[in-house]
């Protein structure tokens, strides 16, 4: 399975539904609570002139309309996700994350 649809999954499982967003058009029509995540680089290892791991790093935010989210423990639960900050926009709560997978 690609690694993308394997976190994008594991992403719905947290969440408890199918609100996960990967790098939605603007024209669409979110439903909060809500994960929204994008590719922002890639990050590899080299060893014997040869690769031998590639990491992508998402950027990833929740966003719901409550300021305490407990979904936030579960995000940071998994392996290489850190927790950026949080803001408020137009009333939503964002909690933005960074996570390698």
């Amino acid at each position: 399975m690609d690694r993308r649809l394997e976190l994008h999954q594991i992403l719905k499982n947290i969440l408890g539904s199918s609100n996960v967003y990967f790098q939605p058009p603007e024209n669409i029509k979110l439903k909060y609570p809500c994960i929204i995540y994008e590719r922002s680089s890639m990050h590899t290892r080299h060893a014997n002139n040869s690769k031998y791991i590639n990491k992508v790093r998402y950027g990833m935010q929740l966003i719901s309309d409550t300021p305490e989210n407990d979904k936030v423990n579960e995000l940071l639960a998994l392996p290489y996700c850190s927790y950026d900050r949080f803001y408020v926009v137009d009333g939503l709560n964002h909690d933005s994350f960074t996570i390698f997978y």
